[in-house]
């Protein structure tokens, strides 16, 4: 049940086959969602696609909501919607349920920094809120700031002071702010004073589509609801966790938006660490958002400063050559940063967190490597470690890796996996976006799957004495040929660490 939200109702009878979905439409007033940057292609491409499998599935009533798009570019109702409706008609998605839905969308011009637009946009709202009788205090408005972080502040400021909703009737107003949440500790700190001011906590969403990732999801299940990774899930068994994001292809166009931020600001500063916290975090109290909240930030106020010697930066060859990356630039596209937390669980355990661009592959996992076996008495130490891996994209699985006797009259051992592999399994279970995930809990009010204001300061505080270093220079990355696992010092590093390869073995998505 959100902050004066209804309650949804979702029920599979089985893991095996899709069942309908039984939906209970709130008893609230209606619901305004309005994407400001609308022609931008964030919206085009997440947002409003998010909305749309939304609305298919039942989450969204056409009678009850209405979804206004709002930028400066002078266009139309109808030039909007022709703008976004390639990007409904994909997969299953029928011609007449893209009409439908695109009926239910407006459009407003205006300004970011005047209140002409927002007044004019707020009018609008009002109108759609009169012709669904909504009572007046009652209506619910979500703002979805698929815009730059330099103006948030001014656009905040415009919603305030232009449209917000009476909320003593049961009515809210909630923002939902993307990342990059400032470049660093300070410019953090004001943005999120500039908007603090405005907005209570409870109203602001601060979206890491990372956390609507459905393996992502599932780590507190796997963790907390299964009796034999509570015994295993320590510095007694566990030698090192990687958390990787990996990309096979450059920037491709967008070379100057990245290198304002680089690659540790753009994936390492907030997804994988995100990650991170859930994987190390203790059991929570319940799962009452504040309570997973809290403990992520404990996390984050043990991880000891970061050493020199346990950072290798990189940047491929070819990155200067895009004519908006300056000719000297120093931002990195590869970086492997070791986290040490300081705490009972995880003393002496490393944390390796990588990322980066032009690499051979293209994956997101975690990788939690065990110690080896005391009293190794076949001899197979060389084949590797046991590992439990959660791949989270693409291909999404959760594996572990063990040790077999090979099949025969030799007693030999080799490495092979127990296998949960989602296209296998759950193959009538549509996996759903981060993005549609994200925006159903912002409507129903459960901040769980946010950023919180003091989880983002601890979560700046380690990074950025590193990002000034680099900023000024101090701090030079690599050469590494696109096509490659990065610089050889990365490996170099996860082997000081602690991390054994395993050579020979390759994981193989099963076939249907």
């Amino acid at each position: 049940m959100g902050s004066g939200g209804g309650q949804w109702i979702v029920e599979k009878r089985s893991s095996f086959r899709s069942e309908p979905l039984e939906v209970n439409v709130p008893e609230t007033g209606c619901l305004s969602i309005v994407v400001l940057g609308a022609s931008g292609d964030l919206a085009k491409k997440k947002t409003f696609p998010a909305l749309f499998n939304l609305y298919r599935q039942g989450f969204l009533q056409s009678n009850e909501v209405h979804i206004f798009g709002y930028a400066r570019t002078k266009i139309s109702d109808d030039d909007l919607r022709n703008r976004i409706r390639s990007y409904l008609e994909k997969g299953s998605a029928k011609s007449e349920e893209v009409s439908e839905f695109l009926q239910l969308v407006k459009y407003v011009s205006g300004s970011y920094d005047t209140e002409e637009g927002f007044r004019l946009l707020d009018k609008e709202i009002s109108l759609h809120e009169e012709f669904r009788n909504s009572t007046e205090g009652s209506s619910r408005r979500l703002f979805y700031l698929a815009l730059p972080p330099s103006v948030y502040p001014v656009v905040c400021r415009m919603i305030k002071l232009c449209c917000m909703n009476k909320s003593h009737l049961g009515g809210w107003t909630r923002i939902v702010v993307e990342k990059p949440f400032g470049k660093d500790l300070d410019s953090a700190e004001k943005l999120s004073n500039q908007i603090g001011e405005l907005f209570e906590e409870p109203q602001l969403y601060r979206i890491d589509h990372y956390l609507g990732k459905e393996l992502v999801q599932n780590l507190l299940v796997l963790r907390f609801a299964n009796r034999f990774f509570l015994p295993l899930w320590n510095r007694d068994n566990i030698d090192n966790v990687q958390i990787v994001f990996r990309e096979d292809f450059g920037t491709e166009g967008r070379g100057g938006y990245f290198d304002e931020y680089g690659i540790i600001r753009d994936i390492i500063q907030n997804h994988l660490l995100q990650v991170l916290c859930l994987v190390a975090m203790e059991k929570p109290v319940s799962l009452k958002p504040e309570h997973i909240r809290d403990e992520k930030v404990k996390v984050l106020q043990s991880v000891m400063p970061i050493k020199d010697e346990e950072v290798v930066l990189g940047q491929y060859n070819g990155y200067r050559d895009d004519p908006t990356v300056p000719d000297h630039s120093n931002t990195p596209t590869f970086a492997t940063v070791v986290l040490r937390i300081h705490n009972e669980r995880w003393e002496g355990v490393p944390f390796i967190l990588k990322a980066g661009k032009a690499l051979n592959s293209r994956k997101a996992e975690i990788r939690v490597q065990f110690k080896d076996v005391p009293g190794d008495i076949f001899r197979c130490k060389n084949q590797g470690r046991n590992e439990f891996v959660i791949r989270l994209q693409p291909s999404e699985a959760m594996y572990m890796k063990l040790t077999v006797k090979q099949p025969g009259l030799e007693m030999s051992t080799v490495q092979s996996e127990l296998d949960l592999s989602y296209g296998q399994r759950y193959q009538q279970v549509t996996i759903p976006e981060a993005y549609e995930r994200l925006i159903l809990d912002t409507i129903r009010g459960d901040q769980q799957h946010f950023v919180r204001r003091d989880e983002l300061r601890a979560a700046w505080e380690i990074f950025t004495p590193l990002l000034h270093r680099i900023d000024d220079g101090e701090f030079k990355p690599l050469p590494y040929q696109p096509g490659s696992r990065g610089p050889a010092e990365a490996d170099e590093l996860l082997e000081r660490a602690g991390y054994v390869q395993t050579h020979g073995y390759i994981w193989i998505p099963p076939t249907l």
